[in-house]
């Protein structure tokens, strides 16, 4: 869990960095302070189109970072198919016809021994679902039928677009905060030479220490889409087979990655089985409550 936690947020502080250097190097700056201080509403303007852009940035490279990361292979539907995958490709469009999507997702499998799945892309109209081929290979068909839907259920409710505006919101505080408290802490500095270096790494210090607070509002409504996915799931595929397909999962939890490919670890439907502040999904036992 530590692991997993270090790299996630890792990889968001220094996307906010990247971005933060790039738009410094655009000519006339976005410069927030003058000679009066801090000019907050510049710094907003810096602070939003800072964390906007990084979280949509990630957004439109989910689908393709998901297939490469994860080594997912993606089913042609109009070429050949083992017996399997049919039923697969099969299962994932009928349950995205009845939730109304009028674009059907790619569909994909990668080889993996956890019992997981999950749903990512930038839009309805570029999404993907994928499972593993431990879910497969342990699950019988309801219980996978109840995983698709759920799955099925995140496209159709749009829940990467609105995790992207609130890491953007929450991007945008970081880099906000961050920056004001680095400007206090160098006006603290007596040796006017020293003052612009302190607070660089100054805003380094605080954005990582603002993101690990920040996660903490991503995760908790992480959490709560998974509770709203079940729902939807139930709604597609029925209460029975979404049931179902959670006390599998609950059986399967232990053999959940919990260390790689840590950039996905929120579109999963299956995580570890306790739960904390850092988690990005319920208690499995809390979600079967919930459900029924």
């Amino acid at each position: 869990m530590g692991k997993r936690i270090f790299y996630f947020l890792l990889t968001n502080v220094l996307v906010l960095l990247t971005i933060s250097i790039i738009f410094s190097l655009i000519p006339g700056g976005f410069n927030y302070i003058d000679e009066g201080g801090i000019n907050f509403s510049q710094l907003l303007i810096v602070s939003a189109v800072i964390g906007f852009t990084g979280a949509f940035i990630s957004l439109g490279m989910s689908r393709w970072m998901a297939k490469r990361m994860m080594k997912v292979k993606v089913i042609n539907p109009d070429g050949a198919m083992s017996s399997h995958e049919r039923a697969i490709v099969e299962k994932v469009h009928r349950l995205s016809r009845t939730a109304g999507l009028m674009h059907m997702p790619e569909v994909g499998i990668y080889n993996s021994p956890e019992v997981n799945a999950f749903a990512t892309g930038p839009s309805k109209k570029r999404s993907l679902v994928a499972v593993s081929s431990g879910l497969l290979q342990q699950m019988d068909d309801d219980a996978v039928e109840g995983v698709i839907a759920h799955e099925v259920a995140h496209v159709a409710n749009g829940d990467m677009v609105t995790m992207t505006l609130l890491q953007g919101v929450v991007n945008t505080f970081v880099v906000f905060l961050a920056r004001i408290a680095a400007f206090a802490v160098s006006r603290l500095v007596r040796q006017e030479q020293m003052a612009p270096i302190i607070h660089f790494l100054a805003i380094i210090v605080f954005q990582i220490i603002f993101s690990v607070l920040g996660s903490l509002v991503v995760f908790a409504y992480s959490r709560h889409r998974e509770y709203h996915a079940d729902r939807g799931g139930a709604d597609l595929a029925g209460k029975d087979k979404m049931r179902h397909a959670l006390v599998s999962l609950k059986a399967y939890s232990h053999r959940v990655k919990a260390d790689d490919q840590t950039a996905i670890s929120t579109l999963k439907i299956n995580g570890k089985k306790k739960s904390s502040i850092f988690s990005t999904h319920p208690d499995i036992d809390e979600r079967i409550k919930r459900l029924a």
